[in-house]
């Protein structure tokens, strides 16, 4: 287990059942780089991640 496993979980305990948009998700990614600008880069990468999941394998 990783120690972000720990902050994943209690994020789906607490939240697991809501809904949310991902223009609301955007939001709160950017007031928490806004708060924490130490982590631009791999919010960044998670973000960017998230929106090219459904791209095909570009390794193919």
């Amino acid at each position: 287990m990783y120690f972000t496993d720990r902050g994943i979980e209690e994020l789906e305990k607490r939240r697991g059942a809501e809904e949310v948009t991902f223009e609301w998700l955007a939001e709160q990614l950017r007031t928490f780089v806004d708060l924490n600008p130490d982590f631009e880069v791999p919010v960044e990468r998670l973000a960017t991640w998230l929106a090219r999941l459904d791209d095909e394998d570009e390794d193919d």
